[in-house]
């Protein structure tokens, strides 16, 4: 008997994995399944029905307490990223790219890899990106000679970028999820005062791995050109992109990308404030792109064009008035001037963010957006609710504290643990999405890991580029079922494995590079934060 109740924690979590890999849906099985071993717990007197009354406080901080949560900006990333999926800003990249690198060997492989690291710094959405990529890119890497392989695991490995570059969803959930776990640790030390560690600073820490991730891929595309030249043949001398269409391309986006995340990493605004900047920029983006709608087309650019411009202005203003206020120079002594300008840039923005709407709600993208966004970030809190409950009955049926005790036994100590951790979230990465992973293995496993001295951010940026790679792994990685989808019937299902395989080498070494010198994610945050 005293067996079976050691062990039921982990047949909790053994059945709610059964359920899904069954296909329930992943917040009802995580609920139910806490329910059924409550009342287990509930006939041998090992739980008992007074802790449900901590279940309605833990959603209500978690949810509820918007001005204290991260949560809020999910949407709102959300939102800003299929908002840009919708405005062909893909297709427009890619052509700019391919015609400025496709004549040299490699040139279009290296042009998939900057578009989708640009693309997930706009968008953060793995699947969308992938898709996207796939349904754009591959067709003509394989119309230009390129070998299946090569192809489909460069489009594959550049998709999988939105989980470690920031602005990501990925980031965003786990940063609150480590922030709670952080506290918790802490005090469970005794510390009643704890530090904070923010969804800032963990995209501070994954901003570097996620650009060295780039730089590799990159550097493997040369590699393939140089020695296996047949397998990334250069484009026929053809279209020339000018400088012009180069800059309408890239520019957007770019500006978009530094008014985001150069918020957040100066400090200028939470990450829940930049995503609602992002949100307004990426309308504008839209709206000047108009998805398909041809009313107006240059009127309607200009406008959108305008409002964008005045949205970066205004956070041009804030940041000057800043740097006035240290320096003891204050934006109010410089007269009316700034503020006939604030009060212009304010009208402007409103003006382009109105025009915007309008022109996307008549070609119908508005509405998709909106559909899509709702249904997105139901999911995540439904889940986030699931989980909740499931945590908390896992809890206090004894679990953490077997856990506890079977990580502070692994061989190896701190590395150890940290270790076993990585290969079981690596695993489950192969069946569970990032979301339940990160909404019930990071709360039972992250404060125990943090206790034994684990940097939050190192543990952080560790994780989301462990929940990268096995997203990419075959047989079972979500980004290659993903391709597997839009791909053409004439790419095998084996060319798609085999293409990944280096890419999850290059992945492997990026992760064993970031466990051996920590400071890749922790020395920008210490540097930018203190």
């Amino acid at each position: 008997m005293n067996l079976f109740i050691e062990l039921l924690p982990f047949l909790m979590f053994f059945a709610a994995f059964a359920a899904l890999l069954r296909g329930y849906p992943v917040a009802f099985t995580l609920a139910g399944v806490a329910l059924v071993f409550a009342v287990i717990g509930m006939a041998i007197g090992e739980f008992d029905p007074i802790h449900f009354r901590a279940f309605p406080q833990r959603i209500y901080g978690n949810l509820m307490e918007m001005d204290r949560s991260i949560l809020v900006a999910v949407p709102l990333f959300v939102f800003m990223g299929v908002m840009l999926e919708k405005s062909k800003i893909a297709e427009e990249l890619l052509e700019a790219m391919g015609a400025l690198f496709g004549t040299m060997r490699g040139g279009l492989g290296i042009s998939v890899v900057i578009v989708g690291g640009l693309l997930a710094a706009s968008t953060g959405i793995v699947g969308a990106t992938v898709v996207t990529m796939g349904l754009l890119s591959l067709p003509t890497m394989l119309k230009r000679g390129y070998d299946p392989a090569l192809a489909t695991g460069t489009i594959a490995a550049s998709g999988t970028l939105g989980q470690i570059i920031p602005p990501s969803i990925v980031l965003v959930l786990l940063g609150d999820q480590i922030s709670n776990a952080y506290q918790e640790a802490q005090r469970s030390q005794g510390v009643f005062s704890p530090d904070i560690v923010s969804v800032g600073d963990l995209f501070a820490g994954a901003l570097v791995p996620g650009i060295l991730l780039v730089g590799l891929y990159i550097g493997y595309q040369i590699v393939m050109a140089i020695f296996k030249p047949e397998s990334a043949p250069a484009a026929p001398a053809g279209s020339q992109v000018s400088i012009g269409q180069l800059l309408h391309a890239l520019v957007p986006p770019l500006a978009l990308i530094t008014g985001v995340l150069g918020s957040i990493l100066t400090g200028l605004a939470t990450p829940t404030e930049a995503a609602g900047v992002g949100a307004v920029g990426a309308t504008f983006i839209a709206g000047a792109r108009n998805a398909g709608s041809k009313t107006n087309p240059r009127l309607g650019q200009l406008v959108s064009y305008l409002g964008l411009a005045a949205l970066l202005g205004l956070i041009a203003l804030v940041v000057i008035a800043n740097i006035g206020a240290e320096r003891r120079l204050y934006v109010t002594d410089l007269g009316m001037a700034v503020g006939v300008l604030t009060g212009a840039l304010v009208a402007i923005t409103i003006l382009g963010a109105g025009w915007s709407l309008v022109r996307l709600k008549r070609s119908g993208v508005l509405d998709d957006v909106m559909s899509s966004t709702g249904l997105i970030s139901a999911m995540v809190f439904v889940i986030l609710i699931g989980a909740s409950l499931f945590s908390l009955i896992f809890r206090e049926l004894g679990g953490d504290d077997t856990v506890a005790a079977a990580l502070q036994a692994v061989p190896g100590g701190v590395f150890g643990a940290v270790a076993v951790v990585m290969l079981v979230m690596f695993i489950l990465g192969f069946f569970l999405d990032f979301i339940e992973i990160t909404f019930v293995v990071v709360p039972i496993v992250a404060p125990i890991l943090l206790m034994m001295g684990v940097d939050p951010v190192w543990l952080g940026v560790m994780m989301a580029m462990n929940l990268q790679t096995s997203f990419l792994t075959p047989p079972f990685g979500f980004a290659l079922f993903y391709l597997r989808g839009v791909a053409p019937k004439t790419v095998k299902t084996t060319d798609i494995y085999r293409g990944a395989i280096p890419f999850v080498i290059i992945q492997i070494l990026a992760i064993i590079a970031v466990a051996v010198f920590p400071w890749l994610a922790t020395g920008l945050p210490e540097w930018l934060y203190g």
